[in-house]
């Protein structure tokens, strides 16, 4: 079936040639007068430009944070501090289609995502932690639980707007201010939701932006004036940051990497695991830190599967991630692109045999189409690294136990999918797998309630929930 063009408009935003961080209240010029440029994924065009903060930078946000927690925010009644996040989340809603073109623009993804997953799940997880704001002592953390202070955040690129959501809403409900760098590929939304923060009327200092790159970062996790680091992003650079961290009495929670399993026995409804299935790999281009990037099938359904998955597959439009009749955006960056490319041609060059969906790439852009591979072992470089991206490793089982060992065989500990119509099999395999998340005949649903985390190299700490909360409260 051939869909017509369906474009979202671009001028829902309109944007600055360049950008300031966001301190104490106001949008200041660095202190370093260096610049960085943030760019379309889909097309290559330049975006706006947008500051790179130093060190001095770095200190005033601290500094402002600081003072904003000492003077106004951590005294403030928790009823009153609820309101502020109350009306944050009215606003982002209120300016939701203007933040889902923004967010499309800078990150690649299908404007259909950020408009019905990021902004809508954004605005929840304010709603949902400014319930708790004036209902801390009940929270299960003890009496009279304190905030810890100033809070360092460092987020990724892959959902910019949601996972600064997940880190300033609770640090704020439970009365602690916040330093935030968001990803250098993907600036925009944290400086367009630093706008929100003015039109809230929220005191200036309680939320800081600084921009830039790792550097940046560094210089803010390792602050001495930061209480408490949050970070989401790669294994690699979380244990850099763990390393920084250690000894200095900060509080750390970390969301990293992992290798989510999706495991389908023979009972399974198999047109519903299908979709589980192409949701848990190819949902924001495979840029999901839990996404089920490897397949367990059990033996007895493997080709039937198989033949539905591809079928399926390519079904999937790729191309303008403006498009809102779009699945498959666009890669985020160059150097992202070339990763998938590297993993996957190790994956051909070690036996693997790669499927690739019948898709058209634009001449423009990064671009991956989605990739399925069959043949593939656990000692496939594809099958035990993260590859962050639309391509997908099959392995099969004959036994439970057998899949159970599989999905459990590997270093990242973070999510996994089960789907099987007997209750019991669930049960039995979700309390064998080592994952922070498991999800039962669905895949990539996400609650405010519901706390996420992983075990092992996908970090510690949880994020959400009311389990989310107590990184934050001494």
């Amino acid at each position: 079936m051939e869909y017509a063009p369906a474009p979202e408009s671009r001028a829902q935003v309109v944007l600055e040639p360049g950008y300031e961080p966001f301190i104490d209240g106001e949008f200041a010029p660095a202190k370093t007068g260096e610049y960085l440029t943030t760019s379309n994924p889909a097309t290559g065009e330049p975006l706006a430009e947008v500051a790179v903060c130093g060190e001095a930078d770095v200190d005033r946000a601290v500094a402002a944070a600081r003072r904003a927690y000492e003077t106004v925010w951590r005294d403030m009644p928790g009823a009153e501090r609820g309101k502020y996040l109350f009306r944050i989340a009215r606003i982002i809603q209120e300016r939701s289609r203007e933040i889902a073109v923004l967010e499309t623009l800078d990150n690649g993804k299908p404007i259909k995502e950020t408009r019905d997953a990021d902004v809508p799940l954004a605005a929840a997880h304010f709603f949902y932690h400014a319930g708790w704001a004036d209902k801390l002592a009940y929270a299960g953390l003890g009496r009279d639980p304190r905030p810890v202070g100033v809070c360092a955040q460092v987020v990724p690129w892959n959902f910019p707007l949601l996972m600064l959501a997940w880190k300033i809403a609770p640090a704020l409900a439970a009365g602690n201010t916040a330093v935030l760098k968001p990803a250098e590929t993907t600036p925009l939304s944290a400086l367009l939701f630093a706008e929100i923060c003015r039109e809230a009327d929220l005191p200036p200092g309680v939320v800081n932006i600084v921009t830039g790159a790792g550097e940046t970062g560094r210089l803010l996790v390792g602050h001495p004036g930061a209480d408490k680091v949050a970070f989401t992003g790669s294994t690699a650079v979380g244990r850099g940051i763990a390393r920084a961290v250690a000894g200095t009495g900060k509080r750390l929670t970390l969301e990293l990497g992992g290798k989510g399993a999706n495991i389908v026995y023979d009972d399974a409804a198999i047109d519903q695991a299908v979709e589980g299935v192409v949701t848990g790999i190819f949902f924001n281009q495979g840029h999901v830190c839990c996404a089920g990037s490897r397949l367990l099938l059990q033996e007895s359904v493997a080709e039937e599967f198989l033949d539905r998955l591809r079928d399926r597959i390519s079904l999937l439009r790729l191309g303008d991630p403006l498009d809102k009749n779009t699945d498959i955006g666009a890669i985020n960056s160059a150097a992202q692109l070339e990763r998938i490319r590297e993993l996957a041609a190790a994956g051909e060059a070690e036996g693997a045999e790669a499927w690739t969906a019948p898709c058209a790439l634009p001449e423009r852009g990064n671009w991956f189409p989605p990739t399925v591979f069959t043949g593939v072992t656990q000692a496939h470089r594809i099958a035990r690294e993260e590859i962050f991206g639309p391509v997908l490793s099959v392995l099969t089982f004959r036994t439970p136990d057998e899949a159970v060992a599989k999905a459990n065989n590997t270093p990242y500990g973070l999510s996994a999918g089960v789907w099987t119509e007997k209750g019991s099999r669930m049960l039995w395999t979700a309390q064998r797998l080592r994952a922070g998340v498991v999800w039962s005949n669905t895949f990539n649903e996400f609650d405010p309630a519901s706390p996420f985390g992983g075990y092992k190299e996908s970090g510690y700490g949880r994020e959400g929930g009311r389990h989310g909360l107590e990184a934050y409260l001494g």
